[in-house]
């Protein structure tokens, strides 16, 4: 009869199996008596012998023979001793598992970020996780906040670092204020404004620029930083979400490319990674609005992503003294 035939299923376990006759037969193969697995279980000899002949007759085999010394299980009895100990073990692992999850120190935790609190903030709770929690598994989606919103109310994130984006029931969400992100502009470290002294942003503005496309929040910021400040807006733009595109541009032209301030100085610090890169002295109070740690209203999170919550709230705890310091 083919395993897919739904009475092939279960068939043990629909004809009576129980796990006391497992763990007798896995003590019987262990003692080689049946008082001693018997003693194992805390039941009587003849007790145990009843279980045994119930398994027998629903297996279909002889599980054991009988000698002078005790008994020594068939090869049949070896088998099913053998799966016996498999599907113990498995249930054993099971509990610990289930003890190590609500206790937070196991699972998958899906946090979402905008780019500069993902290497800001959530990278060091990843390092900090690979030592203290190592069983906890981290799924990181970095995107922009419209995007991390639709995640998290479809239950696809468990929380997410930046915004609250336009047209969303605000009521469906709990806010963490965290602070204003801001924005550097970043040239390859060979550029001709990088040989200069002092710079302007009117300096700048002859080179083509690298920025999210039209609409992004990031983009609206710097073009709206120009325009108040007296500036125009560049001519020349080539319009890009990718972090890996703008920073290979960068590294290969005289191009200007405004980035989270957290995200240029990580690839400043990190020319092993293909950076190439160093920050302009220029407009050092560009930010963007505020973010914040976003999770949804009402929401119970589970053991494990409660747990990196509070690391990340920690975090931020941390990055606020470093900045009143």
């Amino acid at each position: 009869m083919p395993d897919s035939d739904p009475r092939a299923r279960d068939h043990f376990i629909r004809h009576g199996l129980r796990f006391s006759q497992l763990r007798l037969l896995t003590a019987l193969e262990e003692t080689g008596q049946m008082s001693g697995a018997a003693a194992q279980l805390a039941i009587t000899q003849p007790a145990a012998s009843r279980l045994m002949g119930e398994m027998e007759k629903l297996v279909g085999a002889p599980l054991y023979t009988r000698h002078a010394r005790g008994v020594t299980l068939t090869e049949t009895g070896q088998l099913v001793a053998a799966r016996a100990r498999a599907i113990l073990r498995q249930l054993d692992d099971t509990r610990d598992t289930v003890i190590e999850m609500t206790r937070g120190t196991r699972g998958l935790v899906r946090i979402g970020a905008v780019t500069g609190p993902a290497l800001e903030i959530v990278l060091p709770v990843i390092r900090d996780l690979r030592v203290t929690y190592p069983e906890i598994e981290i799924a990181v989606d970095v995107d922009t906040s419209p995007k991390l919103a639709d995640e998290l109310l479809s239950q696809e994130l468990d929380f997410y670092i930046g915004r609250l984006p336009d047209g969303v029931d605000a009521r469906a969400f709990e806010m963490q204020r965290i602070g204003p992100e801001p924005v550097a502009l970043i040239v390859r470290l060979e550029h001709p404004l990088a040989r200069r002294d002092h710079i302007t942003l009117e300096d700048c503005l002859i080179y083509d620029w690298v920025m999210q496309p039209p609409g992004g929040l990031q983009r609206r910021t710097v073009e709206t930083y120009l325009l108040e400040n007296g500036y125009r807006v560049p001519k020349r733009i080539l319009g890009t979400s990718s972090l890996l595109l703008t920073l290979a541009i960068i590294s290969d032209t005289n191009a200007v490319a405004p980035v989270a301030r957290s995200v240029g100085e990580f690839y400043a610090a990190k020319a092993a990674l293909g950076g190439n890169i160093r920050l302009l002295d220029v407009a050092p109070d560009m930010a963007v609005s505020p973010y914040s740690l976003v999770r949804r209203a009402g929401d119970t999170l589970t053991p494990p992503a409660a747990r990196v919550f509070a690391m990340v709230e920690r975090n931020l705890s941390g990055l606020e003294l470093l900045q009143i310091g």
